[in-house]
């Protein structure tokens, strides 16, 4: 009985298991980190959006650029900071001022997800993109043209369940212009990278 107490007082699983509450580089985060370094110029300032462990924002390190990720989840920022990626606590592009960055990357939480399966904890929310797969992608793309540089452009990562179509059409009516840079086809899903570019006024 005198071992209940002790165990009350122990950190839980999450608590010593990062990688519960923090989404671990996949297939979708190799996708559009090669997709960034083959995109990404030397001294270019690049935000890696919702950049969990900061993979993607280490891998255009890497490749020379000045990068930032942002993210909502605290454990994901710590993470991050740990890897040498400077962090924002942020919601998508917020936070930023208008026209900070040449390149913009986003690997979204994009499954379909019913709202009364989800179990609203952080690696749910890396995870689901609601019921239509785009919750966070269509608030993503009515900013993000928001923060590039006159020449600058984002990197996003789709999914055919997300209906690429409806995220093509939703970007260009932000303005956006959406070209596919980069796809892998696994036994579920195509995964497809959206190169966004600011449109020009008079097309």
């Amino acid at each position: 009985m005198g071992d209940e107490t002790a165990d009350d007082n122990r950190p839980s699983l999450a608590d010593r298991r990062e990688v519960e509450r923090v989404y671990q580089p996949a297939e979708d985060s190799r996708l559009l980190a090669d997709a960034v370094v083959e995109h990404v110029d030397p001294g270019d300032r690049v935000l890696d959006v919702g950049t969990g462990s900061g993979y993607v924002a280490s891998r255009a390190c890497e490749a020379g650029a000045r990068a930032v990720g942002s993210d909502l989840n605290p454990h994901a920022c710590r993470q991050a900071v740990a890897a040498g990626v400077p962090v924002v606590r942020a919601d998508l592009t917020t936070a930023f001022r208008a026209g900070a960055f040449d390149l913009v990357a986003f690997n979204p939480p994009y499954l379909p997800t019913d709202p009364e399966a989800e179990w609203d904890d952080w690696m749910e929310r890396a995870l689901s993109g609601g019921e239509d797969g785009r919750a966070a992608i269509d608030p993503f793309l009515a900013d993000v043209r928001r923060v590039l540089a006159s020449d600058g452009a984002a990197l996003l990562l789709v999914s055919t369940l997300t209906d690429p179509d409806a995220v093509r059409e939703h970007a260009r009516a932000h303005g956006l212009d959406a070209t596919d840079v980069a796809s892998e086809s696994h036994p579920f899903e195509q995964l497809l990278v959206l190169r966004l570019t600011p449109r020009n006024p008079e097309v």
